[in-house]
């Protein structure tokens, strides 16, 4: 399986590839759920290998770890997965 911060830059990279709609599902701790946010609404900081920023409905920002990311959809259609 292809490590989630490699599949992430081969959308950013890949103008074929990265064409479509991608949603990201990643675990929440508090929540105990999967939470799909849009990948275009998720921050990456260049410098940071670790985490990404996503805000939420009420505007606060919380910080996801890379590892806490399950699932990857590209048009409605899964691609990326590891077990949850």
């Amino acid at each position: 399986m292809i490590p989630i911060h490699e599949l992430l830059s081969r959308i950013h990279w890949d103008p074929d590839f990265g064409c479509g709609e991608f949603r990201l599902g990643y675990y929440d701790k508090l929540l105990e759920q999967l939470v799909y946010v849009p990948l275009a609404g998720v921050r990456q900081d260049a410098d940071s290998h670790f985490n990404f920023e996503v805000t939420d409905d009420e505007g606060v920002v919380h910080s996801v770890p890379y590892h806490r990311v399950k699932e990857v959809w590209k048009d409605g259609a899964l691609i990326w997965h590891r077990e949850h």
